[in-house]
């Protein structure tokens, strides 16, 4: 046999002075890298690189013995491990942790596992799951705030920086099959089409399969699909629920992987769209709480509280904090109110409660597989508090709050039978979330209080963890999950990825608190902010700023003028006793830390601009029109975002339509927006009908009164805007063929966006339909081309 080696000795120098630059790392990346230090591989270096190919000579294959395959394998015994993620769940919704709820899978996981009550997240979605797949707090990940109010400053740009690698991208480069179910919330919005770039796409971040929505909500009855990178129909069965629905996906990835590759480790991430709006859960799950929450929020806060004791997962002398001044105490209530309320938190405890039984159904596949002793199960109950985005009376369409526009109770009450159904798209009133936030005080967008942070977590890895059932205080972080799987599964965090030198992991290790319920607390500092809601942790201590509450149309002072408070929250564990006045010395000090945290971790400059950072153009946020005026589509076009879309809001617009038709042409031409909100531009039964839907609340329809003609026609609907502000009315008017055909009014309009997943589509209305178009929104004619003019 003869072989002729040859080495890159470039580039292994290039590697080795690359890994001498980077940064040093914190210890229990140091303890993991020293665990692997025996590894055939250098997997501090990613991708691994291979072994350079070896040259023959032998003419003849029969002479030469075969080369090994070149394989890269997950370190010997490294777990499964599945992270599951609920979506706006406070700490005391479920009954693991003293709350109203039953989830009797969580619980069977902490009876067998361990409790973190001194667990939390960011107070908000996006930057909760960037923090949680990297490893990195989230404005060092440039989530500073969800994807849809990103700006152009660093920490909040929404763009993941080169320097971080997600962690599911460093578990697959070391071994392992990696899946994603549900929901993901970061990608740019600007990104949010086939034209790109699909890099911080799960597919293209790590992800084998994915299987899910793409945003921060989605309808469960219609939701707008991708399988990897693309879009699929929207189911047509009346049963279906998108929560079923992916669990039905992610049972079948698991148990194909482990029937093909059974020695091979996986990674699978679930994070369902349950808990947040829209509530939608089937009847039977509704019914199951009728009347249980009758009595009202003050009563279950005071309940929620007393279990919290007894379980022991708050201290014994731990104090109730108060409600904020805004939430009306439950006697002081209209029996109108009460009826609807009740009804609300019904929809809500029974979604919860099936998402529950769905994580039920997949942990039940994996124990069927034999595999559970080895996989790490971690189980969080919220990405923040439970949403108080609902205001003081809940929402049947939660797109009003997104163009604030406020809803009654006495028209709420016509959808009280149908609540949760597919008729509405329901948030409920803030007073349930500030008792399933028990015991503190405030809830989701508030970063500066544990009622919008602090998540009950459960971890069961029964391999790993020897002192079962346990409860562990802890301070830790969403930031910790990363280096607590890399020390579990035996990788380090990179030092560098494709050439480039990546940041110094910022989380810490959970590891060291697994088999020791007294072990030394090792993450001792921590910044949090959202919206101008600000703190700093530090050794049990914490400083904070209550500077907005989410139903708060503006601040309560300027960021300059906010009031620090200051608590001991070792001693204080629902931060009920401001002692600022106490500790002067304290307070200054820790303020010092939150701008030196602020500046490092590319906090500042601080944006409490919410409604404002929705619109692109106002913060410096790109669009894929980037002001464009004009835009051409063509038939097949659909599922395209309203920051891939032309912005027709506030201003008056155009749609030219090219088509030919037969005999009876049917079908949509060209919508934005569905059931909730939206326009559509249509042929019914011949007939070009143009309709406005505000807000699911009213409709306004401009239908011609004769039907085209078979053959080739030009159709346009002119839309004057009256202007004099935004959300006013205009006038609606078809021409057919040069011919005025139809003409409405239209009294209002939707000033900032139509749906977040409900999306403008050529030739069909995907999801839930703007109008009725009779038994298919599928145009049955040809489309040559829409254009749509802005004005």
């Amino acid at each position: 046999m003869k072989i002729k080696w040859t080495h890159s000795v470039f580039g292994i120098l290039a590697i080795s002075l690359a890994l001498i630059s980077c940064n040093d790392t914190k210890d229990p990346v140091e303890a993991t890298e020293a665990k692997v230090s025996n590894d055939k591989y250098d997997r501090t270096v990613l991708p691994i690189v291979r072994p350079k190919r070896a040259v023959y000579t032998e003419l003849d294959v029969r002479n030469v013995k075969a080369p090994d395959r070149f394989e890269v394998k997950a370190p010997e015994g490294a777990p499964n491990v599945v992270i599951v993620l609920i979506d706006d769940m406070g700490f005391g919704v479920t009954n693991t942790f003293g709350g109203p709820i039953e989830m009797p899978t969580m619980d069977k996981l902490a009876d067998h596992g361990l409790r973190y009550n001194r667990f939390h997240t960011t107070a908000l979605c996006a930057p909760t799951r960037a923090s949680l797949l990297s490893g990195y707090n989230h404005h060092s990940a440039n989530m500073g705030s969800i994807t849809e109010t990103s700006t152009s400053f660093p920490g909040n740009s929404a763009v993941r920086p080169q320097s971080i690698t997600p962690m599911p991208e460093v578990l697959l480069q070391n071994g392992y099959n990696t899946a994603m179910f549900g929901k993901c919330h970061g990608v740019p919005p600007w990104e949010l089409s086939n034209s790109g770039p699909q890099t911080q796409w799960p597919a293209h971040s790590g992800f084998e399969k994915f299987y899910g929505f793409l945003g921060g909500e989605t309808n469960q009855w219609a939701p707008l699909i991708y399988d990897g990178v693309t879009m699929m129909e929207t189911p047509k069965d009346p049963n279906y629920h998108f929560t079923v629905d992916m669990t039905n996906q992610a049972i079948s990835w698991v148990r194909s992987q482990q029937a093909l590759t059974p020695d091979k480790p996986f990674l699978m991430y679930y994070a369902p769209g349950a808990t947040h709006a829209p509530h939608h859960t089937p009847q039977e799950w509704i019914d199951k709480n009728k009347g249980k929450f009758d009595a009202g929020w003050d009563v279950m806060r005071q309940e929620t509280f007393e279990r919290q004791k007894a379980l022991g997962v708050i201290p014994q002398d731990a104090k109730l904090a108060p409600k904020p001044e805004d939430i009306k105490d439950w006697d002081d209530l209209s029996a109108d109110e009460k009826k609807l309320f009740a009804r609300q938190m019904e929809v809500y405890a029974g979604f919860a409660q099936q998402t529950d039984y769905e994580i039920g159904r997949l942990k039940s596949a994996i124990e069927d597989l034999g595999v559970m002793d080895n996989t790490v199960f971690i189980y969080i109950a919220g990405d923040n508090g439970t949403s108080a985005e609902g205001g003081m009376n809940g929402m049947y369409n939660e797109m009003t709050y997104f163009n604030q526009v406020p809803e009654t109770v006495d028209d709420m009450l016509k959808h009280y039978d149908e609540w949760g159904s597919p008729s509405t798209y329901p948030h409920m009133a803030a007073g349930w979330a500030v008792a399933l936030d028990a015991p503190f005080t405030w809830t989701k967008q508030m970063a500066s209080d544990f009622g919008g942070t602090r998540n009950g977590m459960v971890i069961h890895y029964p391999n790993g963890i020897t002192k079962t059932g346990e409860i562990r205080e802890q301070f830790s972080h969403v930031n910790d999950i990363a280096p607590t799987i890399y020390e579990i599964v035996g990788v380090p965090a990179p030092k560098v990825v494709n050439g480039i030198e990546q940041d110094p992991i910022e989380g810490t290790s959970l590891v060291y608190s697994f088999n020791d319920k007294d072990a030394e607390e090792q993450h001792n500092v921590q910044y949090f902010e959202m919206f101008g809601n600000r703190a700093i942790y530090s050794e049990g201590w914490l400083a904070r700023v209550i500077h907005k509450a989410p139903w708060e149309a503006k601040p309560k002072r300027t960021l300059q003028d906010d009031v620090w408070e200051l608590y001991n929250e070792r001693e204080d564990f629902a931060l009920t006793n401001n002692i600022a006045d106490k500790h002067p010395e304290k307070l200054k000090e820790l303020q010092e830390l939150f701008m030196k945290e602020a500046e490092k971790y590319h906090v500042l400059p601080i944006d409490d601009r919410v409604f404002i950072r929705m619109n692109a153009a106002a913060v410096g946020r790109p669009t894929l029109m980037d002001g464009r005026k004009h835009l051409v589509l063509g038939e097949g076009m659909r599922g395209l975002a309203p920051d891939v879309f032309i912005n027709t809001h506030n201003v008056s617009f155009s749609i030219t339509a090219d088509v030919e038709v037969d005999n009876n042409g049917n079908g949509v031409l060209v919508c934005q927006g569905g059931r909730f909100g939206g326009f559509s531009l249509y042929i019914k039964n011949g007939i070009p009908t143009f309709t406005y839907n505000y807000l699911g609340l009213e409709s306004y329809t401009a239908s011609g009164k004769e039907k085209l003609k078979p053959g080739k026609h030009k159709i346009v609907m002119d839309f004057k805007y009256d202007g004099g502000g935004n959300g006013k009315g205009g006038l609606a008017s078809i021409n057919v063929d040069g011919e005025k055909s139809a003409e409405t009014r239209v009294d209002k309009t939707q000033m900032t966006i139509f749906s977040v997943d409900d999306m403008a589509d050529v030739g069909l209305d995907e999801g839930t339909h703007v109008a009725d178009y009779g038994a298919t929104s599928k145009f049955n004619g040809k489309i040559d081309k829409i254009i749509i003019d802005v004005k």
